[in-house]
């Protein structure tokens, strides 16, 4: 679902094909179909096709899930990672580095769909060049991914960046850094800066994203970089993103 309206489509339909470990609690599978079929119905999509294989005892890591949905792309829009345009905001759509805190620490909360604040930001406006979801290598890797296919610079303000007070705890301690934790339920938003004013007030009325920021700009300066501003005043380059992704999500 996520997948979908980042591309600015409304997801309609998914296929769910489950393959399931000989021995696999039938409880835990009916939970797992509940929370999909609440879920599905929050997002205003239908599941229409599925599968289920069984894998022998030790085949397969309890169940193994894959979806693949189909949406209808909007009228008017158009965005993608190589439309960012200097002079463009950068919003993000709630808290960084909350999700990767939380699988980290092994608990159980697992993002939201964002179709509902995708469409109320399309109903505000269609002037948008990027929409993506921020899940896997968190903000700071879509920044660079997005600096580097546009042939754009980054700049942020540490200020500016909502992070949860107790995810900054967990990161002072284990020394992470939360633009580089997955972001489930989080998108990154880029449009120009006479449209963004309008897109966070739309954001902040829908329940995931009330805490949405603008947390910087596009510029020409420095092509391919993220260049964070300090709560002091000074510039530091963000590091490029390598190695292993902490914690891996997908």
């Amino acid at each position: 679902v996520n997948d979908l309206s980042c591309m600015g489509a409304k997801p309609l339909y998914l296929s769910c094909a489950f393959v399931i470990e000989e021995g696999f609690p039938m409880e835990k599978l009916e939970a797992i179909a509940a929370a999909m079929e609440k879920t599905a119905n929050e997002a205003g999509v239908k599941i229409v096709a599925g599968d289920t294989k069984v894998a022998g005892k030790g085949q397969v890591d309890g169940v193994f899930i894959t979806t693949t949905g189909m949406g209808e792309i909007q009228e008017g829009v158009q965005v993608g990672g190589e439309l960012a345009k200097p002079g463009d905001a950068i919003i993000v759509t709630g808290d960084v580095g909350r999700h990767g805190c939380t699988i980290l620490l092994a608990r159980e909360d697992f993002g939201a769909p964002l179709w509902g604040a995708v469409k109320d930001v399309l109903d505000a406006t269609h002037n948008i060049h990027v929409i993506r979801d921020a899940t896997r290598g968190g903000v700071g890797t879509v920044l660079y991914e997005i600096a580097g296919q546009s042939n754009v610079g980054m700049r942020l303000e540490a200020a500016a960046v909502p992070v949860a007070p107790e995810v900054k705890g967990v990161c002072g301690m284990l020394g992470l850094e939360p633009l580089y934790l997955a972001c489930e339920g989080r998108m990154v938003i880029m449009a120009p800066k006479e449209e963004a004013g309008r897109i966070v007030e739309a954001l902040r009325k829908c329940p995931y994203s009330r805490d949405a920021a603008i947390i910087g700009e596009v510029t020409e300066d420095q092509p391919g970089k993220v260049v964070m501003t300090t709560e002091i005043g000074t510039q530091a380059l963000l590091p490029q993103p390598g190695g292993e992704l902490l914690p891996r999500i997908c």
